[in-house]
């Protein structure tokens, strides 16, 4: 049986035309060229999934050797299909490199997940005498720009709790965070602050955690629960 031009099996693999009625007659009885239009879409569907990744290193030199030794090396005859004219070799190269492209992003990724925050100071949140005994936490800024707070067992509170940043020379001096809702903490609560432009961080080193009520009072209530010094 006559097989189809490879150039045409590519074309009506991509869809770039559609088959002639005598062609389709000949693909629904030639199981050599059904299996490569098969192939060549498999091969066209990788493609286009890699199409987005972008700013990628460049695979090793190992890869190119691999499709330099697939492309050239002879080619196995199969013991029920026909052999492959030209399918195998192509296959394989485009195989490897998609899967070169496939490793790299894996270690990026991976890499990328890894990475430990650029954390610039820390604090170890002890309890106060109006904290339960097991309560305690900790306080991270992350990049000069988050204040991360982590705090564990602490009472549930129907109004909410309150992370400041005080200066522990004039403790009148303090810059509200952000708050925790008190009625839904079951007990610990891990959360990120955004820090305000150009807080001074030598100054308001002192991290406050207190209990707030929703009475429309902004200030700080007086009943700190956790507190810890900054560090680098």
């Amino acid at each position: 049986m006559q097989h189809l031009e490879p150039d045409r099996l590519v074309l009506l693999a991509l869809s770039e035309d559609t088959p002639a009625a005598d062609e389709s007659v000949h693909l629904a009885g030639c199981p050599g060229c059904s299996a490569e239009i098969d192939d060549l879409r498999h091969v066209a569907e990788l493609g286009s999934e890699t199409q987005g990744l972008d700013s990628l290193p460049p695979p090793p030199e190992r890869v190119w050797d691999a499709i330099a030794a697939a492309t050239t090396a002879p080619v196995r005859r199969l013991p029920v299909r026909r052999e492959r004219r030209w399918a195998l070799p192509v296959l394989a190269a485009a195989a490897a490199a998609v899967l070169a492209i496939a490793g790299t992003v894996v270690v990026q990724r991976v890499v990328e997940r890894s990475a430990p925050p650029d954390v610039t100071a820390k604090a170890s949140l002890v309890r106060l005498d109006t904290a339960p005994a097991a309560a305690h936490g900790a306080a991270e800024v992350i990049g000069g720009t988050r204040l991360r707070v982590d705090v564990r067992n602490l009472p549930l509170n129907p109004g909410y709790y309150e992370v400041w940043l005080i200066d522990p020379e004039d403790t009148t001096k303090m810059m509200a965070m952000g708050n925790i809702d008190g009625a839904a903490l079951t007990g610990a609560a891990d959360v990120v602050l955004p820090l305000p432009p150009g807080a001074d961080l030598n100054r308001y080193r002192l991290v406050d955690v207190s209990s707030e009520a929703y009475d429309g009072n902004t200030a700080h209530s007086g009943k700190s629960l956790l507190r810890g010094t900054l560090t680098n």
